[in-house]
């Protein structure tokens, strides 16, 4: 990375703290922004027959958006809402788009970075709704070890699809 790169990322790159339980981005609007988690917990989650269904957890050092709203620029069908107290860095749409263009290295990364969540969302989802409740919790601990230390229960039992009751059966 040169030094012009590393300068016009931390321009760009704003930080901020956000409390538990204020959300970064509500359904309906679009994400204008991409976050790196420097500290704290966020979930995503999305509304189905009224109720809440939590996507997915993000911790330290992941990068964290809607995804598809985006890079398609399109309202999210989701929100994401912190766990924690949390301090982000985040990068509007444009100035990332501005840094892609006038920097290969960074249009590299933010390639890199595109692929390797396509790669994880298709083979966690084409492989989820196979695996028992189990199997699911097992999967979630090898990603996020320290979930249940960090994360209610019930947004636990809902991103895998139980109930709480069955949640503590599978915990013992």
């Amino acid at each position: 990375m040169t030094p012009e790169l590393q300068q016009h990322i931390a321009i760009n790159f704003e930080e901020i703290l956000v409390r538990k339980g204020e959300k970064i981005l509500v359904q309906g609007n679009r994400a204008n922004y991409l976050y790196f988690t420097k500290k704290g917990v966020l979930h995503t989650y999305y509304y189905h027959d009224g109720k809440q269904i939590s996507s997915w957890f993000y911790a330290e050092n992941y990068f964290i958006t809607s995804w598809y709203s985006f890079y398609a620029q399109n309202q999210s069908f989701e929100e994401i809402e912190c766990l924690e107290d949390c301090i982000l860095y985040r990068i509007s749409y444009k100035n990332y788009q501005r840094l892609i263009a006038d920097f290969p290295a960074f249009g590299n990364f933010a390639r890199l970075l595109a692929e390797e969540m396509l790669t994880f969302i298709d083979k966690f989802s084409k492989g989820w709704s196979f695996l028992t409740a189990k199997e699911k919790y097992d999967l979630l601990l090898t990603y996020f070890p320290d979930i249940e230390l960090r994360v209610k229960l019930g947004y636990i039992a809902s991103f895998l699809g139980i109930s709480q009751e069955t949640l503590s059966r599978i915990r013992k």
